[in-house]
């Protein structure tokens, strides 16, 4: 569903309507996100559809470090929390506030509804290595690649 006009849609014309409106989208997960799914191309097909981060409870850890690799930061909710537990139903706006150059461990959320109340929660940030943080202050690894190229071709 298009949020806010209530519009029903398949899943790429919403994703297309978002990116029309230049809004990020984010996943809000249970248990094992990307269990069954590791290879790069789900990662590839959730940043396509303007997904910019994912909220899990947990990962399958390569699709983890795929999401990074595409651009897509993954978030966990603390132990014990949970989107049903933080009363989260997924039609908020979200504000993530502390991502960064600089390694961050964990991250504030703030989730808005549409009647104006804020839930606010931390979520620890699954950027687990330096390198993976590499990538994801690139905007992904084709990004970091194509930057890694471009300037050793300035410096020979």
């Amino acid at each position: 569903m298009h949020i806010p006009s209530g519009v029903q849609l398949s899943i790429y014309d919403a994703s297309m309507k978002y990116q029309a409106e230049k809004t990020p989208l984010i996943i809000l997960s249970g248990k094992e996100y990307g269990a069954g799914s590791s290879r790069d191309w789900a990662a590839k097909g959730t940043a396509l559809l303007g997904v910019r981060a994912v909220i899990a409870e947990s990962y399958e850890r390569i699709h983890r470090s795929n999401l990074i690799g595409m651009g897509v930061v993954p978030l966990q909710y603390r132990e014990g929390d949970t989107a049903a537990s933080l009363g989260l139903k997924g039609t908020e706006t979200f504000d993530i506030v502390g991502l960064g150059r600089e390694r961050a461990k964990e991250v504030k959320v703030t989730a808005t509804g549409a009647d104006g109340k804020k839930k606010e929660f931390t979520a620890i940030v699954r950027i687990d290595t330096p390198k993976e943080q590499d990538y994801f202050i690139h905007g992904g690894i084709l990004q970091y690649v194509l930057r890694q190229l471009a300037t050793s071709k300035h410096a020979a």
